[in-house]
């Protein structure tokens, strides 16, 4: 995928602006709506869009209903709910209408796009193989292999794994990687990232004193390495 294609729908135009300027200078490409019907029409009208930031109170229709008729007509489309409302049942509501993911207002500017890159991250590697040295990965599969070799790896140490490798030869912060591989809410302490480190270089075979292929920048990140160091 070369340009992220959004769509906005946000009928608070202040909001609204904001967020389409603040998206186009991380190089998406925006069509913004400012009502359910609008987006329902742009939808069908560019059916490559690949994310929808969709506020939950619209002037015409309400944006759980818009969601369920974009999860119709879109079952691949990644929908990521606005809403102002903090009751849990209605957090329930919209991912049960299709709501792959929702931040709930006021939020950080900085967490948006966090969520955003994380999407759009899960959508270019889709079905899109990556080679790291002798490490291999089929996201689409969920499988990984090392020297030919397939992995047995738990649920958050493959999307670590994915991680790393999609930024292979750079520096991946803790705080990205808690964002993007647990999510934005999480308020657990972060040594549950240094141990799903310590388990995927068992994985990958890294004991007893082997060269490792993830670097460690002490209260930065961690880096992978094409060979072992």
């Amino acid at each position: 995928m070369e340009i992220a294609r959004i769509l906005l729908v946000e009928d608070d135009a202040t909001i609204g602006d904001g967020l389409r300027q603040a998206l186009q200078a991380q190089g998406y490409a925006v069509a913004w709506a400012e009502t359910g019907t609008e987006a329902l029409r742009l939808a069908a009208r560019d059916p490559v869009v690949d994310l929808v930031l969709l506020d939950v109170r619209l002037p015409d229709l309400d944006g759980v209903e818009v969601c369920r008729r974009l999860r119709a007509s879109h079952p691949a489309l990644t929908i990521v709910m606005l809403t102002a409302r903090s009751d849990e049942i209605d957090v329930v509501v919209g991912l049960d209408a299709g709501a792959d993911d929702y931040l709930t207002k006021p939020f950080r500017l900085a967490e948006l796009l966090a969520r955003v890159r994380a999407h759009v991250r899960r959508l270019d590697l889709a079905g899109k193989r990556r080679l790291v040295g002798d490490l291999e990965l089929d996201p689409g599969a969920r499988r990984a292999w090392l020297g030919g070799n397939e992995l047995v790896l738990r649920p958050k140490e493959f999307d670590l794994l994915a991680l790393l490798m999609s930024e292979s030869g750079r520096v991946v912060t803790r705080e990205r990687i808690m964002t993007e591989v647990w999510d934005a809410h999480w308020y657990g302490s972060t040594k549950t990232l240094d141990m799903h480190i310590a388990a995927l270089r068992r994985r990958l075979g890294e004991v007893d004193g082997r060269p490792s292929r993830i670097t460690t920048l002490r209260g930065v990140g961690y880096r992978l390495e094409r060979e072992p160091t």
